[in-house]
């Protein structure tokens, strides 16, 4: 089994840490596109390996604050952020087993970090708090990020050796400019592949009736996946609801009793709330860059793909992009030369690709209502259960993504 240590600790004997700058007149920086938890990662991995850049975001310092989602991290992704010095300022909650089944139709089966021989398979925390806490640690090795610019996509042009683009009404340059955020392109860009699924996410806090013991639920059901996650305290969760946007605002606008009567529904009555706090709605879909390079760009993280919350794998797959790509990039003098980015986008395809198409996968497989469907889903979750090989390697695929193999 892998250990995932290529995201650990940076090489002793590689370049030293350099103070990232990426002026107006600096060529050889990075420009990172997106002040969030991904654009911020990426900024401490590109110093970890000693590669100067700056973040360009759009908001005012802090904003992150206001990001209501809830992030699940696999071991893996812990790797990383201990990499990058923030996981001790997280208050992580550890899931140590999870719990799949489906609503009216037999199977189901159980994963667990003693099995994987891990001290737990995931961890639960707000995207607000890896944000800030990202945020923190570049101000404190003092990493330039400007914050209340936004990057005019017209602008961007690609040079022989360098891109240009304006933000804030100035203009700068760099060697390579990294959109780690937003700017995805619209969807009549032919570089973007679209899937519409129909559904929105209700997502809230909530409280069980008894302990969860670091179990979260996966509930398939006919309108789509339900997860609850441990979060915070012993009985603490967190609820993410998929279902049609008409169900979704009607969700909203439920009393907390007929909301936990729902809810309590889907699982058959097996869990037990007393108690959920407010509700808030977020429409989902596939979205993704065909490719994720272009002449002195790359783009990563929610400008490269937006996945469907089921499973958890979005931003695991932006860490594992990130890691990838500051390795790549470690030591270069002209980080946006295109040999560079080739290596790196075909170092990260199969990771990327199987990634996207797991997670699209279950979405089409497990949201239907399909009598034949059923059976076999329910099959499939048996079989889950009677082979702990099996049942082993979609732990490891979820936790290390394209490493498992």
């Amino acid at each position: 089994m892998t250990n995932g240590n290529d995201a650990g600790a940076a090489n002793p004997s590689g370049p030293p840490p350099a103070q990232a700058v990426c002026s107006k007149d600096d060529t050889s920086a990075v420009a990172i596109v997106g002040g969030g938890a991904a654009g911020l990662a990426l900024l401490l991995a590109l110093h970890k390996h000693g590669q100067p850049a700056r973040v360009f975001d759009a908001r005012e310092a802090g904003a992150a604050a206001r990001d209501k989602r809830t992030l699940a991290l696999s071991h893996g992704s812990r790797q990383t952020l201990e990499w990058l010095g923030i996981w001790p300022q997280l208050k992580a909650t550890p899931i140590r087993r999870i719990h799949i089944s489906q609503r009216d139709g037999l199977g189901r089966t159980r994963l667990s970090a003693e099995e994987q021989g891990l001290p737990a398979l995931g961890y639960v925390v707000p995207a607000a708090q890896v944000a800030l806490a990202l945020e923190a640690e570049a101000n404190r090795l003092g990493l330039p990020i400007s914050h209340g610019h936004l990057v005019e996509p017209a602008s961007v042009s690609a040079a022989d050796d360098q891109v240009n683009f304006r933000a804030a009404g100035q203009a700068f340059r760099a060697s390579l400019l990294a959109v780690a955020e937003g700017l995805i392109a619209d969807s009549s860009d032919q570089a973007v592949a679209t899937r519409d699924y129909g559904q929105s996410a209700v997502t809230c806090d909530a409280t069980l009736a008894s302990d969860h013991e670091g179990c979260a639920w996966e509930r398939f059901t006919r309108h789509g996946p339900v997860a609850v996650l441990p979060h915070g305290g012993p009985r603490n969760v967190a609820i993410v609801f998929t279902c049609s946007p008409d169900q979704a605002r009607a969700l909203q606008g439920l009393s907390d009793d007929e909301f936990v009567s729902i809810l309590e529904g889907e699982f058959s009555g097996r869990l037990v709330f007393s108690r959920v706090e407010q509700r808030h709605v977020f429409p989902l879909g596939l979205r993704y860059r065909e490719t994720t390079i272009a002449p002195r760009q790359v783009w990563l993280g929610n400008a490269a793909q937006t996945l469907h919350p089921v499973a958890g794998q979005g931003y695991n797959l932006a860490l594992r992009d990130i890691r990838d790509l500051a390795r790549t990039l470690a030591g270069s003098s002209d980080p946006g030369n295109a040999a560079l980015l080739e290596t790196y986008a075909r170092r990260r395809q199969v990771d990327r690709r199987g990634t996207i198409g797991f997670t699209d996968s279950l979405v089409r497989v497990f949201s239907n209502d399909d009598p034949l469907l059923r059976h076999l889903r329910g099959a499939g979750l048996l079989a889950l259960d009677l082979l702990p090989p099996l049942r082993r390697f979609v732990a490891r695929r979820m936790i290390w993504g394209g490493r498992a193999w």
